[in-house]
Order: structure tokens, then sequence, then C-alpha cells
């Protein structure tokens, strides 16, 4: 029996602008903000008698983007205006792409508690991404009024079609982080959600369990993030079996999210490809891709995802659940590879059967040590600051820095916590702090049997329990040692210390 009456059928449409420095057509500036209606020209705003030009850069990013998701890329390909009309679209059409994209039939491969699916992509094209309505009040749903900023018109976008292959949220959250880390690691966009370069569409239908055909789809518009996606999608999917459940029928319909009521509501009817009258763009020429120029983008192309996941279990010998929480971030996979080099874990010469070459046992130790470090304490705050690895106060050499103190014994696992929170608070070294707060490690053996003894000879009632075989005896008498040394005293010798101070009496 399904947990689930109906059967979900999903699939993405992921908008990302690409990194270029210069919109699509015209010399305007790409960066993010400014005053509204500044980073404007005759040509993005689409007055009279002009022309667009289109930037290589875009075509090259798109071809990237292709190849790295799989796709085959389009020898000959076309713009295409697709027209309607809305507010932030000063020419009442959009220069996109429609019959003959750049690039189709890829694929990607996620992972979720379900295990590993491909899904298929349809296509991926270019275009125009819009302006920016401004809405009094704060959201469409009740807004008194809108103004239109026009800076974001006609920066680039890439539009990456799912084929329907999606069956649940977590496969569609799974799906889009995938998609991220592929262009965050191609460097075809910086994929800030907070700032609109990534947002998805999903459409959305249900059917019952063995049924073939598709049911009636929704559209949800311009999700910006991960927790938005996931609520939106949850209402959406209980919205429409709520409707079935009735007997009624669900509307094809654009519909948007509400945040703030934690409700999706309707726009509009949804288009078809009818509905915008495509017509070829007649102020561009077609685009012709020779098959050496995709093999030169191809030849470029970076390590992908999987392969620093594959490169970081073989090579480092991490566990795979470590290698996809750091190769999920690009900025964090780079920070880990940087603080390996800093602490020298060389892989050996000799390569295994998949053509990795193995550190030792010590470099994967170390390896591990500082994966530990970066999924745990240095991804919460991170997190706590709302920043990334790339904006991290501590950096890859100073994480090994401590590790490397940690290593020698000059502080304890405990100290080191506390020289940690600092290292991140100040950005000092770690060997700094220790040094000027005196937090050394005593590892002298005289000077910790001499505290061992006395803290023992204060307590013969708690040497009792440990001759009538209580062990939280052991316990008492290290904390009882470590708080006399501030901490400071080596766990080690401490336990051997005590151990033979407890036998002899």
């Amino acid at each position: 029996m399904q947990e689930f009456e109906f059967e979900i059928v999903m699939g993405l449409e992921i908008h990302s602008e690409l990194a270029t420095k210069s919109k699509i057509f015209c010399g305007c500036t790409t960066e993010f903000g400014g005053e509204q209606n500044t980073h404007v020209c005759p040509v993005c705003l689409g007055l009279p008698g002009v022309l667009p030009v289109l930037n290589r850069q875009v075509v090259e990013y798109a071809m990237t983007a292709g190849l790295a998701l799989n796709c085959t890329i389009a020898e000959f390909s076309k713009f295409d205006r697709k027209n309607y009309f809305y507010p932030d679209l000063p020419k009442a059409y959009q220069t996109s792409q429609y019959d003959l994209p750049i690039a189709e039939k890829g694929w990607v491969d996620i992972t979720t508690s379900q295990g590993t699916k491909r899904i298929g992509i349809t296509r991926v094209h270019m275009e125009e991404d819009a302006g920016k309505l401004v809405h009094g009040g704060g959201t469409l749903a009740g807004a008194g009024y809108s103004l239109a900023d026009y800076n974001r018109t006609a920066v680039p976008l890439i539009e990456i079609v799912s084929e329907p292959d999606i069956r649940s949220v977590e496969e569609a959250i799974a799906y889009m982080e995938h998609v991220k880390a592929i262009l965050e690691y191609t460097g075809v966009s910086d994929c800030k959600m907070e700032q609109g370069s990534l947002r998805c569409d999903a459409n959305i239908s249900l059917r019952p369990w063995g049924q073939k055909e598709f049911g009636v789809r929704s559209e949800l518009k311009n999700m910006n993030s991960f927790k938005t996606l996931q609520k939106a999608l949850e209402y959406e999917i209980e919205r429409q079996a709520e409707i079935l459940r009735d007997g009624g029928v669900v509307v094809q319909e654009t519909r948007m999210w509400d945040d703030a009521k934690g409700v999706t509501i309707s726009l509009r009817s949804k288009e078809e490809a009818h509905d915008y009258r495509y017509f070829p763009e007649p102020d561009l020429v077609p685009i012709i891709i020779s098959r050496e120029w995709v093999d030169r983008v191809r030849a470029a192309l970076p390590e992908l995802p999987e392969a620093r996941h594959e490169r970081l279990v073989a090579a480092y010998g991490l566990p795979s659940y470590d290698a996809g929480i750091i190769t999920d971030s690009k900025a964090m996979a780079d920070y880990f590879d940087a603080a390996c080099r800093h602490y020298g874990i060389e892989p050996s010469p000799i390569a295994d059967d998949d053509g990795y070459r193995q550190a030792d046992q010590q470099g994967k130790d170390r390896a591990k040590q500082i994966s530990n470090y970066m999924m745990g304490e240095l991804t919460r705050l991170v997190k706590e600051d709302g920043k990334g690895f790339e904006d991290c106060p501590i950096s890859p050499e100073n994480l090994v820095g401590l590790l490397q103190l940690l290593e020698a014994g000059t502080i304890s696992s405990k100290i080191a916590k506390t020289v940690f929170e600092t290292m991140y608070a100040t950005g000092k070294e770690a060997k700094v702090i220790v040094e000027e707060k005196g937090l050394v490690q005593i590892s002298d053996e005289g000077a910790i049997a001499k505290i061992v003894a006395e803290i023992v000879d204060k307590n013969p009632n708690v040497v009792a329990d440990y001759k009538a075989g209580k062990e939280k005896a052991v316990g008492f008498f290290v904390g009882q040692i470590m708080k006399a040394t501030k901490g400071k005293a080596n766990p080690g010798v401490v336990n051997q210390l005590l151990k033979a101070e407890l036998d002899r009496r």
C-alpha cells in the first residue's frame, strides 16, 4: 500500500542568471543592486530604433552548463520573441529560445533516502531576465500599487527544464541542490538565491497510482530559496490532493507562494506556447556552433561535484557521507582541498583501480579531522552568521594550524574548542591565541603526577569506590585534575598516571 493515495509528478524549470559583467544584448552592467532604473539603456529598455548585439560569453556559459548537465549542444539554434504583456517587461516581449534551444536531452543523478535516481533534462535555453516589481505592502497579494525597477531587465539567463521525473519534495530539493552545485562548480552563475540569481518554477500534478496519464498541473512561480521551495511544494501537493479527494477537478493555472499566509494563490490561467505567439527574433541571426568550439568548452570543464566526491572518497578515505556534504558546495569543497594542501596531505604515487592516488594512513586521518571540524563547529558558526565558506573568518591555513597544535600535543581537544571559537571571532592564528592566553597543554609527567597524588590523597572515599569497582570514581578524579590544571593537563598522561596511582593504593 502506498503512503500517499496519489502519485506526485513534478518537473522544475530552474532560472539561473549568468555571471557575465554585461547584459545579454547591451553593455549595461549586471551588478546586483544600484539605484532603481540606473543600470539601463535604450537597448534593454526596448526603445525604438535600437538593435541588440549578442554577448558571446552568454553563449559560452550556456554551452558550459549544457555540457556539465550531460546535454547535447545544438550546432544551430536561434532566438525567439515570447510575447506577453506585464509591467516588468518593457518591450512587451521577452527574447528567449523556443523550438531550437542551445542544449537538449541531458540528465543528472540525484541521491535521496530512496537511493540514486536519474532526472532527465529536456532542454537548456538562453533568454533575458525581466525587470523587478516592488509591490506596495511587500507582496503582490493585497498590494495597493507596484513600482517597476528595470535594472535586472536583460540580465542573461539560462533556463534548465527538467523532464517530469520528480516524484517527491525530497527529490525536487535534491535535484535543485545538485543543479545549483554544478552551476557553481562551472562558474557560470554565482547562484545567490537571496539576490534572485537562482530561482525556479515547479509544474505539479497528481494522479492515482497506476494511471499512465498525467493529471492537470499547476505551475508555481519564482521560488528563490530551498525553504520556500519545500513549503510551497508541500502545500500545493496537499491542496490538489484535497480537491481530488472531494471529487473536484484541479484547474490548470499559474500560482505563487504567499509566505506570510503560508498558502499558494492563483495568479492567472496557465498559458500554453501558442498564447505567447512565439516567432523568430528578426533582429538576431541564428547561432552556429562548431564542433571545435564545443570541444574547447568541454576540455575546459572543471572537476564537477560527482568527480570530486569520488576523489575525496578514493584518495583521502573520507566516508561517502562526508564527501557528499563537502562537495554539495563548491566553496566548502575548495576549502577542504586547500586545508589538505596546507596540512601536507599528499596522495602516494601508487594509483588504485580508479586511477586515484591514495594518501597514506596519516594523511587519511588528517583529512578526516579536517572534515570533522568543517562539518561540525565551522558549519555551525558560518550558518549562524549567514555566511558561506568563501567568507569564513578562519582560513584553511589557520584551521590546519589549530589541528597541528592538537597533533603535537601542544593543546588538548577541550582547549582546542575554546581556541577555535576565539579564532572565528578574531581571525587570529591558533598559536597566537594559545600564547596570549597561556593555554599550552601540560604534558610534564612530574608536574601532573604531583597533582594526581594530591587529589587522590584528598579523596580516600572515592579511592575506596574505585577499589570496589565503581567506574564513576575514575571520571571524578579526571574531572578534578582537569579543573586543577584549568583544562591544560594532557588527558592521555592524566589517565595513565591516575591509573598507576590508584592501583598502588
